[in-house]
């Protein structure tokens, strides 16, 4: 009995390091996400009547550098605004840039009003500003963070190998955030597909289908899987976790 209620110890204190695990990945999220509103706001407070936002570059290379390695290639942070008085929408970007005393880089806007950042230790050096034009009132955007796969990853057909190198991908990024206590983290068990059509429902093969514009395939499924055909490219892939 007394081995019995050891080994029920162990079981708890894991599950209750686990739960810190994953309070710090939300953790180090919101940072993000706090130290980018500071500035926002600060600005906002200051340009009341404009609509451009600028954020001290640094603020996003602290973050994006952790995800630069050599081990992941395929993922990367995107960055939006959410409108804070329509719930649900992003806030719609004009023009967004990178700009130091001597260049201004443009950064490409996706169509679900989205940007991405370079990990350039140069432009933290010369202490660039990421500058945006946003259609609402700079005051009505909150800074938004979402990890996903790069563009190049995103297609119609798929072998069974191109599929197990991306979840490789965010295997290899929750180990990143989780370091030493990496066995910690969230397993990742699958990936999952999300469509522009939130209504398309489709049967991929005889294992999979796409339900209400997601297709999710686990590690087991792609046991079974040679390569995937989809009726359109979707328009993020993201891991499917479960806990070790």
């Amino acid at each position: 009995m007394i081995e019995w209620f050891r080994y029920l110890k162990r079981i708890i204190v894991k599950l209750n390091i686990q739960n810190i695990m994953l309070l710090t990945l939300n953790v180090w999220l919101i940072s993000l996400t706090t130290l980018a509103n500071a500035q926002v706001q600060n600005i906002s407070q200051n340009v009341e009547q404009s609509n451009k936002l600028e954020v001290a570059y640094k603020t996003f290379y602290s973050h994006t550098r952790k995800i630069s390695s050599d081990d992941i290639t395929a993922l990367r942070f995107a960055f939006g605004f959410t409108n804070i008085h329509v719930p649900g929408q992003l806030c719609e970007i004009n023009q967004a840039q990178i700009e130091t005393q001597k260049v201004t880089i443009d950064l490409p806007v996706s169509a679900e009003q989205r940007f991405s950042i370079p990990t350039e230790r140069a432009l933290k050096l010369a202490e660039a500003m990421v500058v945006l034009d946003i259609k609402q009132p700079a005051n009505h955007c909150d800074i938004n963070v979402q990890i996903e796969t790069l563009p190049e990853y995103l297609k119609t057909d798929y072998t069974v190998a191109e599929l197990r190198f991306i979840q490789s991908q965010y295997m290899a990024f929750f180990d990143e955030m989780g370091g030493f206590m990496s066995f910690l983290m969230p397993q990742v068990s699958g990936l999952q597909m999300r469509f522009a059509d939130e209504t398309l429902n489709h049967s991929v093969n005889q294992y999979v289908s796409i339900v209400q514009g997601v297709l999710r395939i686990s590690s087991q499924q792609l046991n079974e899987l040679n390569t995937i055909n989809l009726p359109q490219a979707p328009l993020r892939i993201t891991a499917l976790t479960s806990s070790k």
